[in-house]
């Protein structure tokens, strides 16, 4: 079985409805990383936080992680390109949100 993606979050516009989506998705596929660089990133990196949560009894683990306004989507991508223990060393895909 191949390593579980790692997904870097390319934010535009900040949080939208969509992102719960998103997220629900990501779970059902063991995504296993999720860093957010962009628009809000720390706000959306809490609520993809509190989405994997969820009530509590059912957790799903995903390391998150939010670049400040100083950081690039290139530093993103490099930083989860360099994550592997617990996270799995596959591929990063960006998504533009």
């Amino acid at each position: 079985m191949p390593d579980p993606r790692k997904i870097v979050l390319h934010s535009q516009a900040g949080y939208r409805p969509e992102l719960d989506t998103l997220v629900a998705g990501w779970i059902q596929e063991d995504i296993r990383y999720v860093g957010v660089v962009g628009v809000d990133a720390s706000c959306l990196e809490d609520v993809i936080d509190q989405l994997c949560i969820g009530d509590g009894s059912s957790p799903h683990f995903m390391l998150t992680a939010s670049h400040g306004p100083d950081e690039t989507l290139a530093d993103a991508v490099f930083l989860a390109e360099q994550l592997s223990e617990g996270v799995g060393s596959g591929p990063v895909e960006v998504v533009e949100f």
